[in-house]
């Protein structure tokens, strides 16, 4: 009775380490970015390494100067966009990439290939379909301790930066989507026949793009000498009236603003037209 007994707990001890694995966190772990930029959705995946205290860029270092480099750890680093872009000046057609690099000293070469897979050096044989070379920042007394690829300088004109950060060094790439060239030519389309709406959303737009600023002010006040314009509309009247310098008028129509925003129970349209007022009267 006992042996069998004994059989039993070796069986199930046998059958448990089996199946049981031990699951720890890899030393490089796997991220994914997505943002959108004007009107293109962008999507990054890729691997962080951490510095730990080792020396990460130059001759002799963990990644050496001239050498390609995979953008990150384990698989190559993979972007993908929803529409065409411009990179760094270079055209790229809508769909996903690997991007590999070749540091240097003051300038980096980013190479992007189109995605056949995570196997970072089955591209090296491989033509890029673009490649751009960028100059590197380096900072003396700031340090990224994990590899980070981000977003910054977004602009409504679909423009931004892609950062790549590691120990001192930033390599920015120029993204642009093109998306003003085609807003502008819905816009044109729409002017076929708009409505109020069509017309608020394009003097908007064109205040944010900085594009002719008469034009954007009397499509905005298409809405707002309506019988009903809402307080969010009236604050961009007065605001697109400050950018032409017409702080009075944009005092009274932010005064209306406020109002309809303090009857709505809306603080923040509040406090932003008081703002605004306070500082328009030193104009």
């Amino acid at each position: 009775m006992k042996r069998v007994n004994l059989l039993l707990v070796i069986i199930a001890f046998v059958s448990f380490s089996a199946s049981a694995q031990v699951k720890t966190p890899s030393s490089s772990l796997g991220a994914k970015i997505f943002q959108t930029v004007g009107l293109t959705d962008v999507k990054v995946e890729y691997s962080r390494p951490s510095k730990k205290g080792r020396d990460i860029f130059g001759k002799k270092s963990l990644v050496p100067y001239g050498k390609l480099w995979r953008t990150g750890a384990n698989a190559a680093t993979k972007i993908t966009f929803s529409t065409d872009v411009v990179v760094g000046g270079k055209e790229l057609k809508k769909g996903s990439y690997a991007v590999l690099t070749t540091p240097g000293k003051k300038e980096w070469d980013v190479h992007f290939y189109k995605y056949e897979g995570g196997s970072w050096s089955s591209y090296k044989e491989k033509t890029a379909a673009a490649t751009i070379t960028v100059k590197s920042m380096t900072h003396k007394k700031h340090s990224v301790e994990t590899f980070t690829i981000g977003f910054s300088d977004l602009q409504a004109a679909g423009q931004a930066t892609l950062t790549l950060s590691w120990d001192n060094v930033i390599v920015p790439i120029n993204i642009n989507t093109g998306v003003q060239k085609t807003v502008l030519k819905n816009i044109d389309q729409l002017l076929a026949g708009p409505t109020t709406a069509d017309y608020y959303r394009i003097g908007v737009y064109y205040r944010s793009i900085g594009k002719d600023l008469e034009t954007a002010l009397k499509y905005v006040q298409k809405t707002t000498k309506g019988d009903k314009p809402r307080f969010w509309q009236l604050r961009q009247e007065a605001l697109i009236l400050a950018d032409l310098k017409r702080y009075k008028e944009a005092m009274e129509v932010s005064k209306k603003s406020m109002e309809l925003a303090e009857k709505a129970g809306n603080a923040d349209y509040v406090k932003m037209n008081k703002d605004s007022i306070k500082a328009w009267k030193k104009m």
